[in-house]
């Protein structure tokens, strides 16, 4: 039965490049949209620029422009970067807009409606050299929790512990280095602890997997601390109704950009977003990091909840991406940009390692450079390509390019691959990617296998039809493999597609089996890595 998905990726935020850590989650998200297209379902992908906060009116003031030109700027490099890589997004907008402006709004006024939100005065932090308040991400220190060093404000990136910024342990400002003094401040808080049951009950349809339910409960064991929901003057972001000098913190308006994308989205189809947030038979599906657990899977379906709109079905949380088993770093040159890998290698064949690597876990995925010139020239041109340069080249050159038909072993073997077939969905549907990718090159190796054994190049010297027949099959077992790869890599399966003259196939064409056609000429669709090819992109900083 076909289904209707809504689906996002964490807003990446303009104020820097896309790099390969983004890439991640985009990629990850952009499979699972592909694949649920291809099973025939309603799958819109909806994401935007987070565009808000300190940080953006900084570096705008930095260049000398306006804050929205300079979000305007990085909004469209980002589009850039994202469509190298072949994430096709529904719709890609900005936080910075009338729709979340409106919505932002109107989630407060649900809240504050609902006595959910508190005013209270407070101390904060504030930088004198700057003569600026400074948000959770200006201030870093020791974490009040596990100890770890170099930490931001308002969250750990080693024990995922949340805190107040005062909570931690030697605070500096990153801008001066200096302690920063603590000053009075009037702030607006949401509070999470009257919506605990909302949360509560969420969690127990399993939005989230086990492993991070547990965490989550560990939270909730304790009470849940009310939520800073306001910046002080001044800030690049929306002005609190009724206020002269206070904003709405980026993290109570950005999630809401998931709604105010799908609104602008859907005004072009004469719709509105509460036909996909406010309609039970839409999935909402997000897909985010680890380090922004704690606001999407608490915060998120309370706001939801007090405001009547859809808390999601579920939130996939994967890992962080290192390179070579380290940290990204700028000063080893491993805080790699989309753009220079973009430059430089094929963007299809770092969706196939991503796949490779990824699972439904929050496991850390490391990009190693060997790993991934072996990978790539094992997989995708050792046991994928390769069937289709090597029959390619007997067709064209020796049979006019022209197939038979698929005899009875060439069907055993076509059986034998679409046996694989609800196996390779479910680990598609699942997120176990690279079970998936295991199971497709399982099939690559028995097509091999069979050409192999078959040895066309060879036959075709005694009996042109019995060869004809063999590249047939094997060009049949191609086709499948084509369409499980689809999601992955969408530009290489596009040019296969081509050179067996059909169309982008669905799982649903598994069975159609393509004989007695035209094949085209077999153009060379990837080059075979080499390690330099791929440590050229790491320049250290000297």
């Amino acid at each position: 039965m076909s289904k209707t998905y809504l689906v996002t990726s964490a807003l990446p935020y303009a104020n820097g490049d896309i790099h390969l850590g983004h890439l991640v989650e985009h990629v990850q998200t952009d499979i699972f949209v592909r694949f649920q297209k291809l099973m025939g379902h309603q799958c819109y992908y909806m994401c935007a620029d987070d565009a808000h906060g300190t940080a953006i009116m900084l570096s705008a003031e930095k260049e000398g422009v306006e804050p929205e030109e300079f979000i305007d700027r990085v909004k469209a490099q980002h589009i850039r970067d994202f469509e190298r890589f072949n994430i096709e997004y529904d719709h890609y907008y900005s936080t910075h807009s009338d729709e979340n402006r409106q919505l932002s709004e109107y989630v407060f006024g649900s809240a504050e409606s609902d006595g959910g939100i508190i005013k209270k005065d407070i101390q904060q932090y504030f930088d004198e050299e700057k003569g600026l308040f400074l948000s959770d991400r200006y201030i870093k220190g020791i974490c009040p929790k596990c100890g770890a060093e170099d930490q931001y404000g308002d969250a750990c990136e080693k024990c995922y512990a949340t805190y107040s910024a005062t909570d931690l342990v030697s605070p500096v400002s990153v801008f001066s280095g200096k302690p920063p003094v603590l000053k009075d401040s009037t702030h607006y808080f949401f509070n999470l602890e009257k919506y605990r049951k909302d949360i509560t009950d969420w969690l127990d349809q399993n939005p989230v997997s086990q492993s991070v339910k547990n965490k989550l409960t560990e939270w909730l064991d304790g009470e849940l601390k009310p939520w800073d929901i306001s910046r002080d003057a001044p800030y690049f972001g929306f002005k609190i109704p009724g206020t002269e000098d206070k904003y709405f913190y980026v993290w109570l308006d950005a999630p809401i950009g998931y709604i105010a994308t799908t609104e602008s989205w859907a005004q072009t189809k004469n719709e509105s977003h509460e036909q996909y947030w406010k309609n039970e038979g839409v999935e909402i599906h997000h897909f985010i990091g680890k380090d922004i657990m704690y606001f999407h899977t608490l915060f998120w379906p309370a706001m939801l909840a007090v405001s009547g709109f859809q808390q999601p079905k579920k939130v996939h949380i994967h890992g962080f991406l290192t390179v070579n088993g380290e940290k990204m770093s700028k000063s080893r040159g491993t805080f790699i940009l989309a753009r220079d890998y973009a430059d430089e290698l094929d963007p299809d064949i770092l969706r196939y390692y991503y796949a490779a690597k990824l699972s439904a876990s929050m496991e850390d995925i490391d990009f190693s450079l060997e790993d991934f010139v072996h990978r790539i020239n094992s997989d995708v041109l050792g046991k994928f390509i390769n069937i289709a340069s090597r029959i390619g080249a007997i067709v064209n050159k020796k049979l006019a390019g022209r197939l038979s038909i698929i005899d009875d072993e060439g069907a055993a073997l076509l059986n034998n691959i679409m046996g694989h077939s609800d196996h390779i969905q479910s680990a598609y549907d699942a997120l176990e990617t690279n079970k998936c990718m295991r199971l497709i090159m399982e099939c690559a190796e028995m097509a091999n296998k069979y050409i192999d054994d078959k040895a066309p190049w060879a036959m075709v010297k005694e009996d042109e039809e019995a060869a004809r027949i063999v590249c047939t099959v094997a060009l049949n077992a191609l086709r499948m493999l084509n369409i499980y790869l689809s999601p992955v890599c969408p530009n290489i399966t596009q040019k296969l597609f081509d050179f067996l003259g059909v169309s982008g196939q669905s799982f649903g064409e598994l069975s159609l089996n393509l004989e007695n056609a035209k094949i085209q000429p077999y153009d060379h669709v990837l080059h075979r890595l080499k390690l330099e090819d791929v440590t050229s992109l790491i320049t250290p900083n000297s």
